[in-house]
């Protein structure tokens, strides 16, 4: 996560929802440079329990990030979180809200520290522009944190890529996109965006399982990108 390049032409591929060893290692197989890993969250797919995310952890080889993803919005339960699961990024789905991401930072040195923007209008510019020298990294994704039953990811909908592609050119923190990708629609994605990286769930999933035939294509269709 030290680099700062959101220009690069074939983006790192995040993989998320994984729920087993053996999903974890046919992602990597596939190409993905990230892992991720759900803690409990208020709605969406793809929780698994502390426990398991632990154990999928410890196998991610060096190089592979292993990704929590975390609705707590206090730093001490996340610093918790992760020294129990013992993975090397946290991913926040929501604004914090007791505690600073410097703390965070001061208390887990050497763990990369990326913040969730749920892409709902103009204002999202303003915040990511605001929290981008404070993280690692920002992630663009579709969700409304302020709805009953809060949407924190994994919607399988695509927001407007016009208002990300707008986000990575003004900050220079590393920006994964997010939200509804799949192998139909990541060359255009990528083309519009130029994010650093990409993070995807439902798009290659079948019945909630990952799926190697879907992988497998988008893979091959991001090596389309010029």
């Amino acid at each position: 996560m030290s680099e700062n390049n959101n220009s690069l032409k074939i983006p790192r591929v995040k993989i998320c929802c994984i729920a087993s060893v053996e999903e974890a290692k046919l992602a990597i197989k596939y190409g993905a440079s990230a892992i991720g890993l759900i803690s409990e969250m208020p709605s969406g797919p793809g929780s698994i329990s502390e426990g398991l995310i632990e154990e999928i952890a410890a196998t991610i080889p060096p190089g592979v990030s292993s990704f929590l993803l975390t609705s707590k919005q206090d730093v001490d339960s996340i610093i918790d979180q992760q020294k129990r699961t013992k993975v090397n990024t946290i991913q926040l789905v929501d604004k914090l809200n007791q505690g600073s991401h410097s703390d965070l930072k001061k208390a887990l040195p050497g763990i990369s520290l990326v913040q969730v923007i749920h892409v709902l209008g103009e204002e999202s510019i303003q915040e990511a522009i605001r929290i981008s020298g404070s993280v690692n990294g920002i992630l663009l994704d579709t969700g409304n944190p302020s709805l009953k039953i809060k949407e924190l990811g994994g919607t399988g909908r695509v927001h407007d890529w016009e208002i990300s592609r707008r986000i990575v050119q003004m900050i220079r923190t590393p920006v994964f996109l997010a939200g509804g990708l799949k192998a139909e629609n990541v060359v255009d994605a990528v083309n519009t965006v130029h994010p650093f990286g990409l993070d995807l769930c439902n798009g290659v999933r079948t019945k909630g399982k990952l799926d190697e035939e879907k992988l497998s294509s988008f893979f091959s269709n991001l090596k389309k990108i010029n």
